[in-house]
Parts: C-alpha cells; sequence; structure tokens
C-alpha cells in the first residue's frame, strides 16, 4: 500500500517541488496540498494521510499550530507530522517538536532524506538525522522547555542511558545494536522501555527529553 501524504506550504513552488519528489517514489502517494495551515488541519482531519508534511511559515494558521491541532498532546488519534523549515530563518523547530511533530527536515535536505523522513514517520519512527540533530535540538534547548522535564516513572538503566544519549545523537537502531554489540530485537527493546518510562510517543520526544535534561550536551546522569 502506498504512503499518503498531505503537503502544506504557502509557496506553489516548494510545494510543486515536494510533491513531485514524492510522487515519483513508487511507495509514497501526494494525496492533498493546502497553501496555508487551515486548510491543512482541514485536509489532515477529512482525508486521515499517512503522514503530513508541513512548512512551519505558513499564512493563516502556522505549521506549529497546524501541527498541535492534528498531532498535539490533547488529540486522541494523532497523525504523524513532518516538519520541513529552514534553520538560519525559523526560530519554531524545538516548539514545533513540542507540539507533536515526529520529525523534522531543512529544506536544503535534499531528496533521499525526505523520502526517509516520511516513510520513517509512516511507520511510526521519526527522523534524527546525524547531520542536523545536535545542531537543532541542542540550539533550541537552550531556549528552556515549557515546563520542567518530566521524571522517568522508572529510574533508567545504564544501557538504557546509553541507548537515550545514542538516540538523541541521531543514530539508527542498526548503527545502536552495531556499537553495542546487541540485536536490534533488543534495541527496539530498550527502546519501548525509554518510551514507557518517560511517556514519550516516539525517538523526537526522547531527543528532546535527552537534551532537556543535559544528558547530550555534557554526558551528564541524573
Amino acid at each position: 500500500m502506498n504512503i499518503r501524504v498531505v503537503v502544506a506550504d504557502d509557496q506553489e513552488i516548494a510545494r510543486t517541488g515536494l510533491t513531485m519528489i514524492l510522487n515519483a517514489q513508487p511507495d509514497i502517494e501526494v494525496v492533498g496540498e493546502a497553501a496555508d495551515g487551515r486548510q491543512a488541519v482541514d485536509l489532515g482531519r477529512r482525508l486521515r494521510p499517512d503522514v503530513c508534511l508541513f512548512d512551519i511559515r505558513m499564512p493563516v494558521l502556522d505549521g506549529i499550530e497546524a501541527t498541535r491541532a492534528l498531532a498535539g498532546p490533547a488529540v486522541d488519534d494523532p497523525l504523524a507530522v513532518v516538519v520541513i523549515t529552514t534553520f538560519d530563518l525559523d526560530d519554531y523547530v524545538y516548539a514545533a517538536l513540542r507540539a507533536g511533530a515526529r520529525g523534522f527536515l531543512l529544506k536544503d535536505s535534499g531528496r533521499a532524506m525526505l523520502t526517509q523522513a516520511v516513510r520513517a514517520a509512516a511507520n511510526g519512527d521519526a527522523l534524527i538525522a546525524p547531520s542536523i540533530t545536535a545542531r537543532l535540538l541542542g540550539a533550541f534547548a537552550n531556549t528552556g522547555p515549557a515546563s520542567p522535564p518530566v521524571q522517568p516513572i522508572d529510574v533508567l538503566t545504564d544501557r538504557e542511558e546509553q541507548i537515550l544519549v545514542a538516540v538523541a545523537s541521531g543514530r539508527t537502531n542498526s548503527e545502536i545494536a552495531d556499537e553495542f554489540h546487541i540485536t536490534l530485537s533488543t534495541v527496539k527493546t530498550h527502546i519501548g522501555s525509554l518510551m514507557a518510562k518517560l511517556s514519550a510517543r516516539n525517538r523526537v520526544e526522547i531527543a528532546m527529553w535527552a537534551y532537556e535534561t543535559n544528558r547530550v550536551r555534557n554526558g551528564s546522569r541524573r
């Protein structure tokens, strides 16, 4: 089955380019396009796509609010949202992640990373590429979280602390397995345990928690 995507960007040329790249993939189909955030939310609710790809800066309703409306903590059946942005111009990536975005891309990331992000989101995962994780999450974590970081339901084990830092550093499951000489199944088990203990919905929220608690920036453990 094709991955159904809604693309939202107020610039027609950008929207058309994203749509062409995605439709060129054998397993991805753009089922709707929106020129502003309100249209994006309406399309998302009506079409229930597998993935929403939203620009941050849009008229009527920006990408952050559109993300919150479709994927925020108050949404019972959230959609998968990937935010696409220009780092040097947008100061809202961190806010978008807190609003429920499953991943993010820079607009110059290229078609390979774009399609990878869409597939990851559709599979319930999140794209956190090594080349942008430290730069973006680290920078926006410095602005401070909206509220104090949650306390784990149970204390993290030493191995979970290691996996936590690896995830926040942008490593894939395969890379984590190789680094710690464990199986992919074991990696997935540890990540599932982290999500449960941190009440995180995906890898992005795990990474955000790691930055909020300074585990990535200074390697401390609490």
